[in-house]
This record gives C-alpha cells, sequence and structure tokens, in this order.
C-alpha cells in the first residue's frame, strides 16, 4: 500500500470548517448534537496526536561523526523552511541495519563510508546517494594519557605499542570509524616497514576498549579510562582533544595514496547472517541518500539541497570536515 504524505493541518483545517458548518445545521437536536461531538473528538485527537503545531518532520538517520555538524544543520534548515527536522544517531553500520534488517522508517540516511551505500543499501533501500565531506583520521589523547610529554608524529608506532599504554576504537561491525582504526594499523606495518606492528597494536587494544562509535570515544578518553583512540580528525577538532597527526599514507584521507590504502582489508559482517565482506582502504567520503520509502521526499530533497549550499558547506567545515566542493549523486552497485 502506498504510504500518504500526511499534511496535519490541512485536516485540522477542514474539520473545523466542518465544526462550523455543523453549528448552522437545522434538525433534531440530538443529531446536531453527535455531528458536534464526533468531530470536537476528531479535532481534539488530532491536535493532541500532531504535536509541534501540525509541522512536517523530515526524519534523518545519520553517523555518530554528523552529531554536531548537523545539529548546526538542523537548525539552519529549520529555520529556513517550516519544516521539524528529527534525527537518529548510530554508527554508520548500525544506521544501515536499522533500514535492512529493523525496517525503521527514515527520509534520509547520511552514512560515514559512502560505499555502504554500494555494498549495503542499492539498489533495495535507495536508488543512488550523493558524496558530500570528506575526513582523516588521527590519533587523540589528553594531558593525562601515559607519555603523553613523550609521544609526537615521529614515534608514535613505538610509544603506543608499551606494555602500560591502553588504546581504543570503534567497532569494526557498527561504525566504519572502527575498521579504519585498523586498515590504519596495517597501512602503518606497511609504511614503517616494521614487521607484526598491527598485532603489537591490537594486543594493547582489548575488547573492553571498544564501543558503538567514534563518539563513544570521547568520553573514556575525557575521564583518563583509555589513553590513546584513534578517530576522525572532525571529532578532535569539536571536542578540543589533543591529536596526532599521521601521514596522508597511512590516515585515509589523500587520494594520491587511494592505490596503496586498496593494499589491506579488513574483514566485517555483511547482509545476511554469517555473511562477511572486505572492506579495504579507500579515502574517506561521506555520502547522503533518500530512502525509497521516504515520507517527505520533497523535504529531504530541499535539505540534501541545503547540505550542498554554500551554507552548508561552511557548517561543515566549521565543524572540522572538509566539504566535497562539486558532488554528483552515484547509482553505482
Amino acid at each position: 500500500m502506498a504510504r500518504v504524505n500526511f499534511k496535519p493541518q490541512r485536516v485540522q483545517k477542514l474539520l473545523k470548517l466542518l465544526y462550523l458548518w455543523i453549528l448552522k445545521l437545522e434538525g433534531p437536536l440530538f443529531r446536531r448534537f453527535f455531528l458536534l461531538l464526533t468531530t470536537h473528538c476528531l479535532l481534539f485527537t488530532l491536535m493532541i496526536g500532531c504535536g509541534n503545531k501540525g509541522k512536517e518532520t523530515l526524519t534523518i538517520i545519520h553517523a555518530g561523526s554528523l552529531t554536531v555538524p548537523f545539529r548546526e544543520l538542523e537548525g539552519a534548515f529549520e529555520r529556513l523552511y517550516d519544516i521539524d527536522v528529527r534525527r537518529d544517531v548510530s554508527g554508520s553500520l548500525s544506521c544501515v541495519r536499522k533500514i535492512t534488517e529493523l525496517q525503521k522508517s527514515a527520509d534520509l540516511i547520511a552514512l560515514s563510508d559512502h560505499t555502504l551505500f554500494r555494498d549495503l543499501l542499492i539498489p533495495r533501500f535507495v536508488d543512488n546517494y550523493i558524496p558530500f565531506a570528506k575526513n582523516e583520521m588521527v590519533i587523540v589523547y589528553t594531558d593525562k594519557s601515559i607519555y603523553a610529554e613523550e609521544i609526537n608524529a615521529n614515534n608514535w608506532y613505538e610509544v603506543l605499542t608499551r606494555g602500560k599504554v591502553r588504546l581504543a576504537h570503534s567497532d569494526p561491525n557498527c561504525d566504519p570509524c572502527g575498521y579504519r582504526a585498523l586498515l590504519v594499523w596495517k597501512l602503518a606495518e606497511k609504511h614503517y616497514k616494521i614487521l607484526g606492528l598491527y598485532d603489537m597494536l591490537k594486543r594493547n587494544c582489548p575488547e573492553k576498549n571498544i564501543r558503538p562509535k567514534e563518539t563513544d570515544l570521547v568520553a573514556l578518553i575525557e575521564v583518563g579510562e583509555i589513553d590513546y583512540a584513534f578517530i576522525y580528525r572532525s571529532i578532535a577538532k569539536q571536542h578540543r582533544l589533543k591529536f596526532i597527526e599521521l601521514p596522508p599514507e597511512i590516515n585515509l584521507s589523500e587520494k594520491d595514496f587511494a592505490d596503496f590504502y586498496k593494499e589491506v582489508g579488513i574483514r566485517i559482517k555483511g547482509k545476511r547472517q554469517n555473511e562477511l565482506i572486505e572492506k579495504h582502504g579507500e579515502p574517506i567520503v561521506y555520502g547522503i541518500g533518500i530512502l525509497k520509502d521516504a515520507l517527505n521526499k520533497e523535504a529531504a530533497s530541499s535539505f540534501i539541497e541545503f547540505l550542498l549550499s554554500d551554507k552548508g558547506k561552511e557548517i561543515i567545515r566549521e565543524c572540522g570536515q572538509k566539504p566535497i566542493l562539486k558532488s554528483s549523486f552515484c547509482t553505482e552497485e
């Protein structure tokens, strides 16, 4: 059955007109009383149930690393349009499963890895998507982190393999930042030519230090439960955390090193139970798409248009990410 784009404010207006018309009717008192009571109940139920004064709604499921920029975009968008934006935040792979497994209703989905559209969403759940931002991997820490005064861009891999260091990353099966952290470790082993570096880093990151999404790691860093975490540069800047920049050969930011990035891969959960898919290194690119069963496709299109506008790009840039200056829809499967 096709879904209807429900406009509660219009229905309220019609019911009010019907209410006024019944008041003018002539005839048996009980008939007019019954009609008035029925219409009054409908009006009351509609006004209570709809809330927000009958505003149209736009529901966006998006990656955790988009929380700050999309909060800013939400405010700016709502000031331009009479639309209530509702956001549902989780790791990008969890976002995908909300659609593919839980059949959650939404209008837009925005992910921190654009290849997830190709691998898991096209063509069944979305027709296409548009890349809109870039990012890079860094190592965050605080003054309370062990060896904080010693670590730098030249010795980080030696410091982080010491016995007392507590490392962390997000869950690779829930969040692209998680498998990107592991890809960085594998690339570092190749780039620095240190055999076994990946395993040494992994030993300092026990299961208890792994969280569903990258933003969950911020609190652990701030209270001193972990020493270092591999997350996005934008998250570090938004939360004013200290961070070590990684060379472009391993930080997954540069198109020029795309071929080198592809030399490493990580296996994660796929579409079906017990299925595994290989995620190879690629430059970090975010994507957004309109879901096929979106209730408000017009508002979804308007949000994408705003996201790609000069104002939208300015917000993305101010929140620590690099907007893609020229974007076009992708339909690859």
